[in-house]
Protein backbone atom coordinates (compact mmCIF):
# COMPACT_ATOMS: atom_id res chain seq x y z
CA UNK A 1 0.00 0.00 0.00
CA UNK A 2 2.72 1.92 0.77
CA UNK A 3 4.46 1.83 -3.41
CA UNK A 4 0.71 2.50 -4.22
CA UNK A 5 0.72 5.92 -2.30
CA UNK A 6 3.92 6.57 -3.10
CA UNK A 7 3.74 5.79 -7.01
CA UNK A 8 0.08 8.17 -6.85
CA UNK A 9 2.24 10.69 -5.57
CA UNK A 10 4.47 10.61 -7.75
CA UNK A 11 1.95 10.42 -10.73
CA UNK A 12 0.27 13.63 -9.39
CA UNK A 13 3.09 15.52 -8.45
CA UNK A 14 4.55 14.86 -12.46
CA UNK A 15 0.66 16.15 -14.05
CA UNK A 16 1.31 19.42 -11.77
CA UNK A 17 4.49 20.06 -13.25
CA UNK A 18 3.19 19.14 -16.74
CA UNK A 19 -0.10 21.44 -16.04
CA UNK A 20 2.70 24.11 -14.70
CA UNK A 21 4.63 23.95 -17.90
CA UNK A 22 1.89 24.78 -19.85
CA UNK A 23 0.43 27.33 -18.32
CA UNK A 24 3.92 28.76 -18.70
CA UNK A 25 3.63 29.03 -22.55
CA UNK A 26 2.90 32.32 -23.89
CA UNK A 27 -0.05 32.65 -26.06
CA UNK A 28 0.13 33.40 -29.85
CA UNK A 29 -1.99 36.06 -30.50
CA UNK A 30 -1.81 37.68 -34.24
CA UNK A 31 -0.20 40.93 -35.75
CA UNK A 32 1.10 43.02 -38.40
CA UNK A 33 1.81 41.12 -41.14
CA UNK A 34 0.52 37.55 -40.39
CA UNK A 35 -1.27 36.00 -43.28
CA UNK A 36 -4.21 34.01 -42.30
CA UNK A 37 -6.79 32.06 -44.04
CA UNK A 38 -10.58 32.52 -42.40
CA UNK A 39 -12.69 30.32 -43.62
CA UNK A 40 -16.68 30.83 -43.16
CA UNK A 41 -18.02 26.95 -43.51
CA UNK A 42 -20.75 26.92 -46.70
CA UNK A 43 -19.99 30.57 -47.85
CA UNK A 44 -16.93 29.94 -49.93
CA UNK A 45 -17.13 33.61 -51.34
CA UNK A 46 -16.67 35.07 -47.59
CA UNK A 47 -13.51 32.80 -46.97
CA UNK A 48 -10.46 33.53 -47.92
CA UNK A 49 -6.43 34.27 -47.41
CA UNK A 50 -5.50 37.86 -45.80
CA UNK A 51 -2.75 39.47 -44.02
CA UNK A 52 -3.07 41.11 -41.18
CA UNK A 53 -2.58 44.76 -41.86
CA UNK A 54 0.00 47.31 -40.97
CA UNK A 55 -2.58 48.87 -38.39
CA UNK A 56 -3.51 45.38 -36.99
CA UNK A 57 -6.71 45.18 -39.12
CA UNK A 58 -8.46 42.95 -41.79
CA UNK A 59 -10.39 43.69 -44.44
CA UNK A 60 -13.05 41.42 -45.39
CA UNK A 61 -15.77 40.46 -47.90
CA UNK A 62 -19.08 41.88 -46.48
CA UNK A 63 -18.30 42.82 -42.94
CA UNK A 64 -15.50 45.11 -44.19
CA UNK A 65 -12.56 46.19 -41.18
CA UNK A 66 -12.34 43.82 -38.56
CA UNK A 67 -9.45 44.38 -35.48
CA UNK A 68 -6.72 41.55 -35.25
CA UNK A 69 -4.24 42.90 -33.83
CA UNK A 70 -3.36 41.51 -30.01
CA UNK A 71 -6.30 38.70 -30.70
CA UNK A 72 -5.72 34.94 -30.56
CA UNK A 73 -7.37 32.94 -33.42
CA UNK A 74 -10.01 31.93 -31.26
CA UNK A 75 -10.81 35.60 -30.44
CA UNK A 76 -10.89 36.40 -33.88
CA UNK A 77 -13.13 33.56 -35.19
CA UNK A 78 -15.36 34.92 -32.95
CA UNK A 79 -15.46 38.62 -33.73
CA UNK A 80 -15.91 37.62 -37.45
CA UNK A 81 -19.13 35.10 -36.41
CA UNK A 82 -20.64 38.25 -34.56
CA UNK A 83 -20.24 40.70 -37.17
CA UNK A 84 -21.65 38.01 -39.72
CA UNK A 85 -24.83 37.33 -37.15
CA UNK A 86 -25.54 41.07 -37.15
CA UNK A 87 -27.66 41.04 -40.21
CA UNK A 88 -25.70 38.52 -42.99
CA UNK A 89 -26.20 34.84 -41.76
CA UNK A 90 -28.19 33.02 -39.31
CA UNK A 91 -25.66 30.82 -37.56
CA UNK A 92 -22.16 31.64 -39.55
CA UNK A 93 -19.59 28.82 -38.21
CA UNK A 94 -15.84 30.61 -38.47
CA UNK A 95 -12.05 29.22 -38.30
CA UNK A 96 -8.73 31.09 -38.55
CA UNK A 97 -5.33 29.52 -39.71
CA UNK A 98 -2.13 31.02 -39.15
CA UNK A 99 -0.53 30.89 -42.92
CA UNK A 100 2.80 32.50 -42.96
CA UNK A 101 3.54 33.83 -39.25
CA UNK A 102 5.51 37.16 -39.39
CA UNK A 103 9.23 36.88 -38.29
CA UNK A 104 11.17 37.50 -35.30
CA UNK A 105 14.30 39.40 -34.69
CA UNK A 106 17.54 38.39 -32.99
CA UNK A 107 20.51 41.27 -32.12
CA UNK A 108 23.10 41.51 -29.84
CA UNK A 109 25.89 39.62 -29.29
CA UNK A 110 25.09 36.94 -32.42
CA UNK A 111 27.34 36.80 -35.94
CA UNK A 112 24.52 37.38 -38.05
CA UNK A 113 21.83 39.72 -36.59
CA UNK A 114 18.67 40.34 -38.28
CA UNK A 115 15.07 39.10 -39.48
CA UNK A 116 14.78 35.51 -39.68
CA UNK A 117 11.32 33.59 -40.77
CA UNK A 118 9.78 31.80 -37.94
CA UNK A 119 9.22 28.17 -37.24
CA UNK A 120 6.77 27.06 -34.66
CA UNK A 121 7.77 25.24 -31.66
CA UNK A 122 11.14 28.14 -31.74
CA UNK A 123 13.63 28.18 -28.54
CA UNK A 124 15.81 30.81 -28.26
CA UNK A 125 19.24 28.73 -28.21
CA UNK A 126 17.22 27.44 -32.14
CA UNK A 127 17.33 31.19 -32.73
CA UNK A 128 20.46 31.90 -32.14
CA UNK A 129 21.63 28.78 -33.96
CA UNK A 130 19.81 30.48 -37.06
CA UNK A 131 21.73 34.18 -36.32
CA UNK A 132 24.89 31.80 -36.94
CA UNK A 133 25.67 31.09 -33.00
CA UNK A 134 27.10 33.20 -30.13
CA UNK A 135 30.05 35.68 -30.51
CA UNK A 136 33.04 35.34 -28.49
CA UNK A 137 31.72 38.87 -26.77
CA UNK A 138 28.20 37.21 -25.81
CA UNK A 139 27.26 36.76 -22.53
CA UNK A 140 24.92 33.53 -22.28
CA UNK A 141 23.29 33.80 -19.40
CA UNK A 142 22.42 37.49 -20.42
CA UNK A 143 19.57 37.06 -23.33
CA UNK A 144 16.38 39.42 -22.89
CA UNK A 145 13.26 38.66 -25.12
CA UNK A 146 10.71 41.77 -25.83
CA UNK A 147 7.58 39.67 -27.21
CA UNK A 148 5.80 40.53 -29.75
CA UNK A 149 8.06 43.24 -30.84
CA UNK A 150 6.70 46.31 -28.95
CA UNK A 151 9.83 47.56 -27.31
CA UNK A 152 6.90 49.97 -25.13
CA UNK A 153 7.33 46.77 -23.39
CA UNK A 154 9.62 45.86 -20.30
CA UNK A 155 11.99 43.44 -21.64
CA UNK A 156 11.78 39.74 -19.89
CA UNK A 157 14.96 37.47 -18.72
CA UNK A 158 15.21 34.67 -21.38
CA UNK A 159 16.70 31.18 -21.24
CA UNK A 160 18.12 28.79 -24.15
CA UNK A 161 15.08 27.04 -23.84
CA UNK A 162 12.26 29.90 -23.77
CA UNK A 163 9.94 29.58 -26.43
CA UNK A 164 10.55 32.50 -28.99
CA UNK A 165 7.24 33.62 -31.05
CA UNK A 166 6.25 36.09 -34.22
CA UNK A 167 7.22 39.15 -33.98
CA UNK A 168 9.33 38.82 -30.54
CA UNK A 169 12.60 40.83 -30.53
CA UNK A 170 15.72 38.59 -28.82
CA UNK A 171 18.57 40.56 -27.89
CA UNK A 172 22.19 38.43 -26.60
CA UNK A 173 23.95 40.88 -24.16
CA UNK A 174 27.73 41.22 -24.35
CA UNK A 175 29.34 40.32 -21.04
CA UNK A 176 32.57 42.48 -20.10
CA UNK A 177 35.11 40.31 -18.61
Amino acid sequence: MRKFCGFVFALFMSLMAINAAYAAQPVYTLGSGDKIRITVFGEPDLSGEFEVSGEGQLSLPLIGIVSADGKTLHQLSSDIETKLKDGYLVDPKVSAEVLNYRPFYILGEVKEPGSYPFVNGMSVLNAVALGGGFTYRADKDDILIIRGGDESRKPEKATPETIVLPGDIVRVEERFF
